[in-house]
């Protein structure tokens, strides 16, 4: 999976979700790399805080290597729940990264350290709560609207994160290749002189149009095959 999405991008996954019918499930755009720069695409390993590091050891101890760790702190703001001793057990654990709905610290740390950390941003204190545990703990970890499983492969980079159903994922990748060599194509003829407007006919979009006011720029592109959106 990191291999196939090794030169993409999630606005290309997402793209591709799209155009496969695939349900778009997006984190919150607050959620950013702790380092730019850094990427994931692994399979899922979802867990839920409660205000204490033990639930993260239980969920590392099933962990497979290349995993994403996804944690869920409810969005909250008002403690950091993933530190420099949590980030470097993930790594220990052969963990391909952490994506936190909520907060971390020791933000020098963990650009030392290097594993990718992806969270809605920093703050100084941790937890000082400690709240009943849910027995879906460690089988879904709610990130926003989004119902994360182990189901599930997420891919993050610096536009954002994105969850795509595993059994969904192979076929995403594949379009989502199909999609930036498209644009690739595009942007060399851009590059060569030939504009956008001369590479997707659109003079002729603008006749259709004023001809039957229902024909869209999209199906326009889908009908001479450009990819610039779906």
């Amino acid at each position: 999976m990191p291999e196939a999405f090794a030169d993409l991008s999630t606005p290309l996954v997402a793209d591709a979700c799209l155009r496969c019918g695939v349900p778009l499930r997006a984190a919150h755009p607050g959620i950013r790399a702790v380092v730019a720069g850094k990427r994931i695409a692994g399979r899922a390993l979802p867990v839920r805080h409660y205000g204490s590091v033990d639930v993260f050891l239980e969920a590392l101890g099933r962990a497979e290597a290349g995993d994403v760790l996804v944690i869920d702190n409810g969005g909250r703001l008002d403690e950091a729940c993933a530190g420099d001793l949590v980030v470097l057990e993930t790594q220990a654990a052969g963990v391909a990264g952490l994506v936190v709905w909520g907060l971390h610290r020791d933000t020098p740390e963990l650009a030392a350290i290097g594993l990718p950390v992806f969270s809605y941003g920093s703050y100084p204190a941790g937890p000082a709560r400690l709240d009943e545990r849910e027995p879906e703990a460690l089988v879904t970890a709610r990130f926003g609207p989004h119902l994360v499983s182990a189901g599930d492969v997420v891919f993050a980079d610096d536009d954002g994160v994105l969850f795509v159903a595993a059994e969904r994922a192979a076929q995403v990748l594949v379009t989502a290749r199909q999609i930036w060599q498209a644009e690739r194509d595009q942007a060399r003829l851009i590059g060569q002189g030939q504009t956008l407007r001369q590479q997707t006919a659109f003079d002729d979009y603008l006749a259709r149009r004023a001809a039957d006011p229902s024909y869209t720029f999209r199906r326009h592109l889908r009908r001479i095959g450009g990819a610039i959106e779906e």
